[in-house]
């Protein structure tokens, strides 16, 4: 019978068998994440195929801070667990593309190199399932690509800058970039970002401020982790979320295009995109010079207006009239800086950065928590009020007295990370309220015994 024993063949499963996978495909990077999870990625055997590109889930919004996955950290398993891997953004591919994101993880598959199954097999298959045919083979030849030029891509990542209209000054701007090698990295994407965001005078008063915190880092002997975190807020703040922003961000071509493939809109096919806004007064005043603002707010204040005043509106940016609408918000940028919101926004930040760097001189750890508290002020309308509230108070009753030497720096600092917890906990306040009275009450003790 051996000389009638069947060749060795390939076993086919459905389930995968954990340990004895090739090849991981994944459409997003945290379901690569859960890949390795489930112990399918193994360092003897496993090409990670996978987007770059996060959709984040419903509990990542729904936090009143930054409850995203750190993408760093995933990346970070693929690299640690894979025996090799492929990183690429399959979301912005298949925009681009006009596909759908199955046809570039094909083209992908196709241009990884492990299956000895030709490009043009791939080609004449999606020719003969005769479904979408022209965009199916845009995707698949895009992920081919991309899985070809991926390695070269990412070694000379660095070296490519962002074009903008100011490209070259943005240039000069990052060459300039003088900060400790652990925040480099961040500072970097912090400038890039508010130079978009603004313009080039904006990211180099992004750097000037952060001068003093990397004098307080190296003083703190904080090996430049105080600069990478104040880093992540300070480009978050600078880069506040109001009309304009807003605005941008609908007319963005690239939502647009994103929007299109998910709906799986042909090319030339016509479609409808209709946004719900509900602006409210302070909305409205945010984009007032300062003087004007203060006295309409005043005055809506007195009369019971700010919260009951508002439009409802639906705009189709879809169409010439709405867009246009939107387009010019978008095109106040350059008043940008003489707005109400600007000048708010600005005085709120040097307060926070000035006490950052006054904890710098009691300890690093201590000025690390104060940063942190950062994540409290975000969005805009009512969460932007909450936020800010929920920070003042935690200012004026931690850190201000640990600053003013009555609390003691150790004190300070548990006191302000569990404040902070307590109110991205709880966005309307009532668990940082029994903190902070719990806080208050066990130094009622210590004060009363000195």
């Amino acid at each position: 019978m051996a000389g009638d024993a069947l060749p060795a063949r390939p076993v086919l499963a459905l389930a995968p068998g954990i340990g004895d996978v090739d090849i991981v495909l994944a459409s997003e990077l945290l379901e690569a994440g859960r890949t390795i999870v489930g112990g399918f990625v193994t360092s003897d055997r496993t090409l990670m195929i996978a987007s770059n590109a996060r959709s984040y889930l419903v509990v990542e919004k729904m936090a009143m801070g930054d409850g995203r996955y750190d993408s760093a950290r995933l990346i970070k398993a693929i690299e640690t667990h894979a025996q090799h891997h492929l990183l690429i953004d399959m979301a912005a591919l298949a925009s681009q593309s006009g596909a759908m994101i199955n046809a570039v993880m094909l083209g992908a598959i196709a241009g990884c190199g492990r299956l000895p199954i030709p490009a043009d097999a791939f080609e004449r298959a999606i020719r003969a399932d005769a479904k979408a045919v022209d965009a199916n083979l845009r995707g698949f030849r895009a992920g081919l690509d991309a899985a070809g030029t991926a390695a070269a891509l990412r070694g000379n990542g660095r070296a490519i800058a962002q074009q903008s209209r100011d490209g070259s000054a943005l240039i000069e701007l990052e060459r300039a970039i003088a900060m400790p090698e652990a925040a480099h990295d961040v500072v970097l994407a912090g400038v890039r970002r508010l130079a978009a965001y603004q313009d080039i005078a904006y990211a180099q008063l992004y750097l000037d401020r952060l001068a003093p915190v990397r004098a307080a880092d190296a003083r703190a002997n904080a090996g430049g982790r105080l600069v990478r975190e104040t880093a992540r807020h300070l480009a978050v703040r600078m880069s506040y979320e109001d009309v304009i922003r807003v605005a941008q961000a609908k007319i963005d071509p690239a939502r647009l295009a994103r929007i299109r493939a998910e709906i799986g809109v042909k090319p030339g096919e016509p479609f409808t995109v209709t946004e719900f806004l509900k602006p409210g007064i302070e909305e409205l005043c945010s984009l007032f010079p300062p003087a004007l603002a203060k006295r309409i707010l005043a005055f809506a204040e007195r009369r019971g207006l700010s919260e009951r005043l508002h439009w409802e509106m639906e705009v189709s940016t879809t169409s010439v009239g709405g867009f246009l609408r939107v387009w010019l918000l978008a095109k106040l940028r350059p008043w940008r800086r003489k707005s109400h919101r600007f000048h708010e926004e600005q005085r709120s930040v040097e307060a926070w950065l000035g006490c950052v760097i006054d904890a710098a001189w009691l300890s690093a750890d201590l000025a690390l928590e104060v940063a942190e508290c950062a994540r409290l002020i975000k969005g805009y309308g009512d969460t932007l009020k909450r936020g800010s509230v929920n920070y003042r108070l935690i200012e004026t009753r931690i850190i201000d007295p640990v600053l003013a030497g009555r609390m003691p720096p150790a004190r300070g600092l548990d006191a302000i990370a569990s404040a902070r917890a307590a109110a991205l906990a709880d966005p309307e306040g009532e668990a940082l309220t029994r903190c902070l009275a719990e806080i208050e009450a066990q130094d009622v003790p210590s004060i009363a015994a000195e």
